[in-house]
């Protein structure tokens, strides 16, 4: 085996058949970690051949990639979440590196075009955003952290051709409802870590955060999207200390 592509699901049945359909010809075996999804999630992936599906209760988005690592046969591991898709010249690059006698890197990392309701973002912090998502196995691994896991290597890093498109969100209320629980998990993470939240924090952080999408990171040249992704990462940052502020103060998160 050359290539295992790895996903972690939770209710994906709105895109994870178009992904599977993308990546089916390129991967030897796919590999799906699942939290118990209720949607059509399980039919959907168990129609593909080359998926081995697991499920696992979710303990964190650090421990549950890690742990599909764990299960990957492949030398190499492409690991994508659920609404992100490579192009065309992305999967050509992927294809090359793997097929490749001797490449140059062992871990790769690509750009990405965020796709926010709609429209792809150039600005306001959602633009030029490049992330590992190809390696060897065993070159690298994810922080065991509940939410915003980041990749761990101490490779020098290749890029790939081509970007990952990625379908952030399906409409406002699938937004807001993410929104509501990532938020949840980042208070419990910066809660654990040793960090507080007050009053200031939860009114000038946000407003901070509208500042820096929009203005300084030129949101606004992204029209109405633009100016709605700037405001919602602030509520973010809001939702984010008032619930940080709430579990210092009484145990637990909103």
């Amino acid at each position: 085996m050359k290539l295992s592509v790895a996903f972690i699901t939770f209710n994906e049945d709105r895109i994870i058949e178009k992904n599977l359909n993308s990546i089916h010809d390129l991967a030897d075996e796919i590999v799906v970690v699942d939290s118990f999804s209720t949607d059509r999630t399980v039919e959907i992936c168990k129609k593909f051949p080359k998926v081995k599906f697991v499920q696992k209760k979710f303990e964190g988005f650090g421990k549950q990639k890690n742990y599909a690592i764990s299960l990957c046969n492949a030398d190499w591991i492409l690991f994508l979440d659920a609404d992100e898709i490579p192009d065309q010249q992305a999967q050509q690059s992927i294809k090359k590196i793997v097929e490749a006698e001797a490449p140059p890197f062992n871990v790769y990392e690509i750009e990405f075009n965020n796709i926010f309701l709609g429209k792809a973002l150039k600005y306001g912090g959602w633009g030029n955003i490049k992330r590992e998502r190809l390696f060897r196995k065993n070159f690298g691994k994810y922080s065991e952290d509940i939410v915003h896991e980041c990749f761990i290597t101490s490779e020098k890093k290749g890029k790939i051709e081509g970007k990952i498109n990625h379908y952030t969100y399906k409409d406002i209320y699938h937004h807001i409802e993410k929104s509501n629980k990532y938020t949840s998990m980042m208070a419990e993470k910066m809660y654990a870590s040793g960090k507080s939240s007050n009053a200031l924090k939860i009114v000038f952080k946000p407003m901070y955060q509208f500042i820096k999408s929009y203005f300084i990171r030129l949101g606004f040249l992204d029209g109405l999207v633009g100016y709605y992704a700037a405001a919602t990462a602030a509520f973010y940052t809001f939702l984010k200390y008032k619930k940080l502020h709430e579990i210092s103060k009484f145990g637990k998160a909103c």
